[in-house]
């Protein structure tokens, strides 16, 4: 027996029969046929930032190429072993002057899991990082391998690219970069309404714009970050650590503590902290700004819906949260993300808004999660693959037109289940002819 896995926010916990650290595509395709001669499954293993049960090894748990000296550039692609961390890529390509054209706000992720996932980032013209796929190395649940490609097996290339590893295990990622490219971040505490009334102006404005909003207040943090050739106003290391650090963990980690003491103070600290979050105005590398430390646990919930849905997502969850959320100190997040082509793509066909609810983890989620659930699937929402929801096959089916499609070719690539747990036979169904 090996030691327990756990995910990042401690909510999916389990012990392998073993776990297996592969070198390269062959120590994959081995693993995976060892399994199949012991009747085992098999999990890749990620980072564990994901709060569903997606990466969750309830057999042989599988650690992925992660060798960031095997990473190779090629004109604009780099070819990244499918465990390298987003931290070190986003390195790796800024020593080498390029970037990854848009991120999430978490880079602690596998590229592997932020692609199976959906990881999006926002910005009214842009996509998420798997939109930036342009070829996987995959080995299916019969030990062999596949190199696909817009060329070579697109059908099965353009299905894979948000795979939740249902597909197979993924051993390298080429990705489409840019040049390296600096931002100009500005975060502002503005009146909800004025956020809310200019959304499309300021989407339209800026490269990138999100906003946070702490239940019981009237207080929108606004963050936009736009490309820029300048250099200045820069970040100084005193200034970066008490916004990451002090403010962004330390203190909002005590907020946390006191919130669970006294819920009767909540929206007095939410008050303060709407305050305290907006973090002045400068210019950093591209991943400095988009991504940020994370160092207090919690719970997230986030839905896709379509852009023109907002205004009424947004009333239903500060209802939901008026309701719901009396001890939550936690901000919602709001972005927004331009319509891709990917099948199981939370933004597939349709420019969307994402809304996401936090709770500090351990406490109490389920009447607030699913008041906001109920809100955001009646207007056609579909759940981030990664993060907390109740939705089964049966009703994820009619928001994927390509569902189908997917499921199809998951029994194909793995006729034995192999990469089954019990999170995908909920969103996927059960395969009619698995054995494991």
């Amino acid at each position: 027996m090996t030691d327990r896995w756990r995910n990042w926010a401690g909510n999916q916990r389990t012990r392998p029969i073993r776990t297996v650290h592969a070198r390269d595509a062959d120590d994959v395709a081995r693993a995976v046929r060892d399994a199949a001669d012991g009747d085992l499954r098999v999990r890749p293993l990620g980072s564990g930032h994901s709060f569903t049960g997606i990466g969750v090894p309830d057999g042989i748990a599988l650690a992925v190429p992660a060798d960031p000296a095997a990473i190779r550039l090629d004109g604009g692609l780099v070819t990244v072993p499918a465990g390298v961390t987003l931290h070190t890529l986003n390195r790796w390509l800024w020593a080498h002057g390029r970037a990854l054209p848009n991120l999430g706000d978490i880079e602690a992720q596998t590229v592997a899991g932020a692609i199976s996932t959906g990881t999006h980032g926002t910005g009214a013209g842009y996509r998420g990082i798997a939109d930036g796929v342009r070829g996987l190395h995959l080995v299916d649940g019969l030990g062999e391998l596949h190199e696909l490609g817009p060329a070579a097996d697109p059908d099965l290339f353009d299905l894979a690219r948000v795979g939740l590893g249902a597909l197979g295990v993924l051993v390298g990622v080429t990705l489409a970069t840019v040049p390296a490219f600096h931002l100009h971040a500005r975060e502002s505490a503005r009146p909800l309404a004025e956020v809310l009334d200019g959304l499309d102006d300021l989407a339209a404005g800026h490269d990138h714009v999100e906003f946070y909003w702490f239940p019981h207040t009237t207080t929108a943090v606004l963050k936009t970050d736009d490309r820029t050739e300048r250099r200045s106003p820069g970040r100084g290391r005193v200034a970066a650590l008490v916004g990451d650090e002090v403010l962004g963990n330390g203190a909002f980690g005590l907020v946390q503590r006191v919130a669970a003491l006294a819920p009767p103070l909540v929206p007095r600290l939410n008050r303060v902290m709407a305050g305290q979050m907006a973090a002045g105005e400068y210019v950093a590398p591209s991943y400095a700004v988009f991504c940020s430390p994370r160092r207090v646990r919690f719970l997230e919930m986030e839905y896709a819906v379509p852009r023109a849905a907002l205004p009424e997502a947004f009333a239903g969850l500060r209802a939901a949260a008026a309701r719901h959320a009396h001890d939550v100190a936690f901000p919602v997040e709001v972005r927004i993300l331009r319509g891709d082509d990917i099948a199981l793509s939370t933004a597939y066909g349709r420019d969307t808004a994402y809304l996401a609810v936090h709770v500090h983890s351990g406490r109490p989620h389920e009447a607030y999660f699913g008041a906001v659930e109920s809100v955001l699937s009646a207007l056609d929402g579909r759940p981030h693959w990664g993060k907390l929801h109740t939705r089964t096959a049966e009703q994820l089916r009619p928001r994927y037109p390509r569902f189908d499609a997917f499921v199809a070719a998951r029994d194909r690539l793995d006729p034995a289940g192999r990469f089954r747990n019990p999170y995908l036979d909920r969103v996927l169904g059960v395969p009619c002819t698995s054995t494991t």
